[in-house]
């Protein structure tokens, strides 16, 4: 009835055109149809996962504190600004570590031309030695003195490598990049070997922290792997490290997992849901984009043998990646809509198109 019925329509549109003075072929049902994208559903393999709460943290993440003493005279970067490796943060007022400088090096050089007189007052005394000219004592302690002065000479290029150092730690440079997290002093303050300055995190590498249950805690040391969950997004962890000792209070496994570069969705002190993986299940997935969801259920158009759709309500489970694991409602081979809101139009179309 249904075919006759198409025919009849598309006959009389066909008269139609043709008397309006349009020379237009007809167009055939199938045409007028074109089958719906679908895929067939199958049975894969996934991980099976136990879930568990973690925070997520800087792997780099430390605090700057000051290396001499001083006043700050200088602060460059403030609460949540990116900080390159390396860079000037902080500035102190360093007249007194220059000035101690200036006298290291004023010792170095008068070192120095210590050290070459006894190194020609030695040669000189040698020579004559050999010649019987002096004594055996004036010729140990022209020795002496020229290894005093050596000595010296060494200490008073040490003084100058530590004055140096001095000035160096007035300027007070970021270990790494990152951002800054907090600023503990102000312009103006006074501060000594110890005090701390700033902190700061890199965003480059991040972890998270969580806890294993001592049931678990065997599966999770034989596969090691996990994965983090940011709402939809599954990331996968790159490593997962397991302390060896377990809290007394809640016989769990400390674990830290670490989350590949580039996770962008994440930041430290978030808290994420952590898939650990404990072994393997058969599941059926489907896309995400097929799903229909109608209030409180959710639903799929499933095909038939002519490939007409129709709706199906099913137990939704897990999403991984941009798919979705079913439960219940959908078996292995039958065929799934991949577009739902063509495959609603063509229901819509077939109810129509009945007498």
């Amino acid at each position: 009835m249904r075919s006759t019925l198409t025919a009849a329509t598309l006959a009389a549109l066909s008269l139609a055109l043709a008397g309006c003075g349009h020379d237009r072929p007809a167009r055939s049902p199938a045409a007028a149809t074109p089958p719906l994208a679908s895929i067939v559903a199958r049975a894969q393999r996934i991980p099976l996962e136990r879930f568990v709460d973690g925070t997520v943290e800087a792997v780099h993440q430390a605090t700057v504190s000051a290396q001499t003493s001083g006043r700050v005279v200088a602060i460059y970067y403030d609460v949540g600004d990116v900080v390159p490796a390396g860079a000037v943060i902080m500035r102190l007022k360093g007249t007194q570590q220059r000035a101690g400088l200036q006298a290291a090096q004023a010792a170095l050089a008068e070192a120095r031309a210590r050290d070459a007189e006894a190194q020609s007052n030695y040669r000189r005394i040698a020579a004559m030695f050999q010649q019987r000219v002096v004594s055996k004592a004036q010729y140990d302690q022209a020795a002496a003195n020229r290894a005093a002065a050596a000595g010296r000479l060494q200490a008073a290029e040490a003084g100058v490598v530590a004055a140096r150092e001095g000035v160096g730690y007035t300027e007070v440079r970021a270990p790494y990049g990152g951002i800054v997290g907090k600023r503990l002093v102000q312009v103006g303050e006074t501060v000594n070997p110890g005090t701390p300055l700033m902190t700061g995190l890199s965003l480059d590498e991040l972890r998270v922290d969580t806890d294993v249950p001592q049931s678990d805690m065997m599966a999770v040391s034989r596969l090691r792997q996990a994965a983090i969950y940011v709402g939809a997004r599954r990331i996968p962890g790159t490593k997962i490290t397991i302390f060896p000792e377990a809290a007394t209070a809640s016989g769990t496994f400390r674990a830290r997992i670490d989350v590949p570069a580039g996770a962008l969705d994440l930041a430290p002190g978030m808290y994420v849901k952590v898939g650990l993986v404990i072994g393997s299940a058969t599941r059926i997935l489907v896309p995400a984009s097929a799903l229909v969801v109608q209030s409180e259920v959710t639903g799929l158009y499933v095909l038939d043998s002519n490939g007409r759709p129709s709706l199906r309500y099913v137990r939704p489970g897990r999403r991984i990646g941009d798919q979705i694991e079913i439960l219940a409602g959908l078996a292995p081979g039958e065929r799934v809509a991949l577009d739902p809101i063509a495959a609603a139009a063509r229901v819509v179309a077939d109810r129509d198109a009945r007498p």
